[in-house]
């Protein structure tokens, strides 16, 4: 799936990403493949993969999108 990173919790290491369908998707920073957590900024375009944890839907498996993707 595709999305943008809506809001980042840099002292917890946490944040959301705003899917293509408009789901709010949760994502911990040992949920990213390729990518710095202290160097992701909102508004990133990131693919994942959408799996499910304790309270909801979570991001797994996040990269940030290489331009033109």
């Amino acid at each position: 799936m595709k999305g943008t990173v809506k809001k980042l919790i840099r002292d917890r290491g946490f944040g959301f990403i705003t899917s293509e369908d408009g789901t709010e998707v949760f994502f911990h920073r040992s949920d990213l493949e390729a990518a710095d957590f202290d160097t992701m900024e909102e508004g990133a375009n990131v693919e994942f993969e959408m799996g499910t944890g304790a309270k909801g839907p979570r991001a797994m498996k996040v990269k940030v999108a290489e331009a033109g993707e």
